[in-house]
Order: structure tokens, then C-alpha cells, then sequence
């Protein structure tokens, strides 16, 4: 096991592993596909919490960048005790793995060090939304966490970084953190709306009473929130608009959408606890789709910096149908937009203007 703390928070540090970090060409929407030689550096906060857990072993595996794609892991975690001892029993479960592209692992409660060199961020940690709880709760307390870490990576992360927000409210997290990341492009920053896509084609394909892999062009517009709206009118089932296969309109307009909305809090009901290996599975789908070619004619949700396409406020973090190449990403334009969607993606930005104004005094840029 080859570990990283400067802190020597678990007693005498040993030696890292070093390799050579990979070349980059900057440009704008620009997402870097690294060779399978050079191995690929990527932060996780939180990594020994729930979605942390259920995300390591399928990064090092191969699920997230390729089964050619060596990484390091830089794991983050809390400065407390117990987080750390997990941790610790966390990289033991790695090394027992033997997986082949593990080319290292760095351990630290630092985030000067672990956001050191990577090519990936991934902002899982946070405090986790509880039983009652709104994203507005969550605004005050995540907010200073995010300030910290946007400031470290700007600070020490490779010039190639991306950042994927997953902590929660995530959108306006992931603001934070590029307005406290002065020199990192804004378009290098992500919140991540896959898990509200995935459930949505879920509800879809049993609605239809078809394979999930016949949903396409579904697009999660706005926040990942209750308000979130997953736009049903757009997307397609074996090649065919939504309505024409689900007739039921009242379903879709209802009980659809908001099955969608609270399927996270239904979760919480369940088990008590929020979210975990599904949201680890967006966290991969996510990567994987900015990183490699999309379908022709299909996009997928992601939540990015707005330009003002649609119509929505410049510099919110506001999820969109997007697509990419496999090496840069683009906002699909031109999609019809009935007054029904207009509606409901007016109230997502409503909220998210709202979430921007309540954390003002953290957005330094």
C-alpha cells in the first residue's frame, strides 16, 4: 500500500507513488483523453463514506475511464478518527483487490495534497441530506467545505482538472467551488444530474414496458432538486417520442415527474440512509459520457456553467442536454420547448437564482 499524509494522520508516512503527470493542451469545453500509458490522477472526497465506497472499486476497476486507463487515487477525507481509520480499511480493501490499473493510492486528510497533480476531481464528500432535510439546509453548512476545496484545486490540481460536483445541493456546490477556483476555466466544472436521468428513463421503461437501453434523448433541465424537470416531451422509447408510446399524459405530467423529483427522499424513507451505489453509478456514467463519443442524435444530462442557451441566467450551474465527442462538450441547442417544459424549467432556474442569492458572500468571482 503506498500512502500519502503530511499530517501523519496515520502515524509515520510512507512513500507515495510518483509518476509523471500527463501532458495538456488547454482549450475551451476541452476534456482530456489520456493515453492508456500515462496514468490518470483522480481525487475523490468522502472517500470512505457511502458513495465513496461504492465508487473506488469501480474507478480502479476500469468502469470509469476504460479498461486500458491506469489511475491513481487520491482519497480524501475528513480530519477525524474514525473517517480516517475507515479509510485506512478502505485502501487495504483496494490493495486486496490487485486490480491491474491501480498504479497507486494517496490517503490524506489534506487537501493541498490531495487534490496534488489530479486530472479528476470528484466532490463526493459532504454532509449528507437527512430525513426532512431541504437543499436549502444543506446550503449553509456545505457551502465553506466547497469554498475550501475549489481553492486547492486551483491551487494544485494538474491545468487539464475537471470537476464533477456530487455532494448535495451539487449545482450550486459546484458554483461555489469555480467561484473560489480563480485561473480553472469555468466549462472544467460539472454538477452531476445522471442519477435524476437514470431514474427518469427507469420510470419510462416500465411505464412502456420496454428495456431501459430503448430510452434515449432524455435531458434533466435546472437543479438537482425536487424541481428538477426531466423532459419527457424530448426524449424518445425505441426511437419514438415518449407521448406517442405513453399516452397517459396526466402520468407523465404527475406521477412521473414527481417519482422522479422524490425518488431520493423515498430512498431515505427506505433505508434510512441517502442514495449510494446508484449515485456511485452516475458518478461513472457521468465520466464516461463527457469522455467518450455520443451516440449521433442523442445527449444526456450534466449540469454546466450556463451561456444563456435557453434562455437561462449566465453563470448558474443549470443541467442541460448535452453532448460531447469523447474530447469536448456542447450544449444541444435548438430543442423545442413547449409551455408545459418552459414552466417547469422557469421554477428549476427560480430556485437555483435563489441558492446563488443565499450563498452571495462565497462567490468571490
Amino acid at each position: 500500500m503506498l500512502w500519502s499524509d503530511p499530517a501523519a494522520t496515520f502515524g509515520s508516512p510512507v512513500r507515495t507513488c510518483e509518476v509523471p503527470n500527463s501532458t495538456y493542451s488547454a482549450r475551451s469545453n476541452w476534456i482530456t483523453h489520456m493515453s492508456s500509458t500515462s496514468p490518470l490522477r483522480v481525487a475523490v472526497t468522502g472517500a470512505a463514506g457511502q458513495i465513496g465506497y461504492s465508487l473506488l472499486f469501480r474507478i480502479a476497476s476500469g468502469a470509469m475511464f476504460g479498461p486500458t486507463q491506469p489511475v491513481i487515487l487520491h482519497l480524501i477525507e475528513i480530519p477525524d478518527e474514525k473517517a480516517l481509520r475507515a479509510l485506512q480499511g478502505v485502501c487495504m480493501e483496494l490493495e486486496d483487490c490487485a486490480f491491474p490499473l491501480l498504479k497507486g493510492t494517496v490517503a490524506t486528510s489534506d487537501l493541498n495534497a490531495g487534490f496534488q497533480g489530479v486530472n479528476w476531481a470528484l466532490l463526493v464528500g459532504a454532509v449528507p441530506r437527512k430525513a426532512g432535510m431541504e437543499r436549502k439546509d444543506l446550503l449553509g453548512i456545505n457551502g465553506k467545505i466547497f469554498t475550501s476545496q475549489g481553492q486547492a484545486i486551483a491551487q494544485h490540481a494538474a491545468s487539464d482538472v475537471r470537476t464533477l460536483v456530487v455532494g448535495n445541493p451539487c449545482n450550486t456546490n459546484a458554483l461555489i467551488a469555480l467561484s473560489n477556483a480563480p485561473g480553472v476555466p469555468r466549462d472544467q466544472f460539472f454538477a452531476m444530474t445522471m442519477l435524476d436521468e437514470n431514474r427518469a428513463k427507469t420510470q419510462l421503461a416500465k411505464k412502456a414496458s420496454t428495456d431501459v437501453t430503448g430510452v434515449t434523448n432524455l435531458a434533466v433541465w435546472g437543479n438537482h432538486s425536487t424541481t428538477m424537470f426531466p423532459d419527457f416531451f424530448n426524449a424518445k422509447i425505441n426511437g419514438r417520442p415518449v407521448p406517442d408510446i405513453i399516452g397517459h399524459r396526466e402520468w407523465l405530467e404527475k406521477d412521473f415527474l414527481t417519482t422522479v423529483q422524490k425518488r431520493g427522499a423515498a430512498i431515505i424513507e427506505a433505508r434510512g440512509l441517502s442514495s449510494a451505489a446508484s449515485a456511485a453509478n452516475a458518478v461513472v456514467d457521468t465520466v464516461r459520457k463527457l469522455t467518450t463519443p455520443t451516440p449521433t442524435g442523442d445527449w444526456f444530462s450534466v449540469a454546466v456553467c450556463s451561456d444563456g442557451s435557453y434562455g437561462i441566467e449566465k453563470g448558474l450551474m443549470f443541467s442541460y442536454p448535452v453532448r460531447s465527442d469523447g474530447r469536448k462538450w456542447e450544449i444541444v441547442q435548438d430543442l423545442p420547448v413547449n409551455p408545459f417544459s418552459q414552466a417547469k424549467i422557469a421554477a428549476t432556474e427560480a430556485e437555483l437564482k435563489e441558492e446563488k442569492a443565499l450563498v452571495a458572500e462565497l462567490l468571490p468571482r
